[in-house]
């Protein structure tokens, strides 16, 4: 397997801060910046405009993880685009036609994702996955930092890891939600390859004792 990669989500920074937040993470050897978009409908809370990720964009040089939590993607993958993202994550709920929108996001020249939430079946990906660079798997229902890891997810990234292996293409398996420097061990040995962290992080005393120690768990 390839080095595990660390994906801080800024959920978890602290707003007044996110600029010195993100380097920090930088600093400590994070690989992406995961950054959580939220309407109030898709998920129940909000979260980051688009002139957020755009003033964040000049004080980080890290690739921006943008997951659209949203239901109306289509309208918005332009303009946060426009705003630094290099990863443009939408939902699968949310998702007619999956190849269709992974030209789309391929089209502005970056990485497409397509996310499924814990009760989502990821069977539903089988026929058109592989037309995207990353696939998410929601280990928590999304909208809100701080939850427990759903162990059971652990069977759906194993399947998932199965599909993109059998498939041959270079897709990246990420998982976001409640992963810990204790979880992460079982959550990479399933087959997870990024990995987002909130507070696991972002509450850590150390940030860069912590993403080193989540490093080594993943081994």
């Amino acid at each position: 397997m390839n080095r595990i990669k660390i994906a801080p989500s800024i959920l978890a920074a602290d707003p007044v801060q996110l600029g010195e937040e993100l380097r920090k993470i930088e600093d400590a050897g994070a690989d992406y910046v995961h950054v959580d978009v939220m309407d109030g409908h898709f998920v129940p809370n909000l979260a980051y405009s688009p002139d957020i990720v755009k003033g964040l964009r000049t004080v980080s040089k890290l690739p921006f993880d943008v997951h659209l939590m949203i239901e109306e993607p289509k309208k918005y993958i332009e303009t946060f685009v426009k705003a630094g993202a290099d990863i443009i994550t939408v939902h699968e709920e949310v998702t007619e036609n999956y190849a269709e929108m992974a030209d789309f996001i391929h089209s502005f020249g970056v990485k497409a994702g397509i996310s499924v939430k814990p009760n989502t079946p990821i069977e539903r990906l089988e026929n058109d996955f592989d037309k995207f660079d990353l696939i998410l798997i929601m280990t928590v229902e999304p909208g809100f930092g701080g939850q427990s890891y759903i162990e059971s997810m652990n069977e759906k990234i194993r399947k998932t890891r199965a599909l993109i292996d059998e498939s041959g293409k270079n897709i990246e398996l990420e998982i976001d939600g409640g992963v810990t420097v204790e979880n992460i061990s079982e959550a990479v040995k399933c087959g997870a390859d990024v990995i987002v962290a909130g507070s696991t992080v972002f509450k850590a005393d150390d940030v860069n004792a912590v993403i080193a120690e989540m490093r080594e768990n993943a081994k």
